[in-house]
């Protein structure tokens, strides 16, 4: 054996990355995630007016548009969880999905 006697190794001295994600997202993490939420929403709608003035669309933001909520429509659970198969009320904390900055995540299935 090692010999390590009253010192018990831990888990990361045990070989492998320990991540530690907390339970729950902190305030100034939902703010962050309400300000990115709402900076696509923007974006969206400045994509849209230009487009507009020019007299075209594009068919991917008017599908965004039509099936994405914006912020300000969005429940609180739809916000800061998502649709989980796998967990015990079928919801997962947003941040625990992998880039969960950079990926929308706004729409669940019904009933969830």
């Amino acid at each position: 054996m090692l010999g390590l006697g009253a010192f018990k190794p831990s888990g990361p001295l045990l070989g492998g990355l320990l991540w530690k994600i907390p339970y729950r997202l902190s305030r100034h993490q939902k703010y962050r995630h309400r300000q990115r939420l709402r900076h696509v929403d923007s974006v969206v709608e400045t994509l849209s007016a230009a487009l507009a003035k020019q007299g075209t669309t594009i068919k991917e933001i008017e599908r965004w548009k039509a099936e994405m909520p914006t912020e300000a429509e969005m429940e609180p659970k739809d916000k800061y969880t998502v649709f989980a198969r796998y967990e015990r009320k079928y919801r997962k904390g947003i941040h625990k999905v992998p880039k969960w900055t950079r990926v929308s995540q706004r729409v669940n299935p019904p009933g969830y």
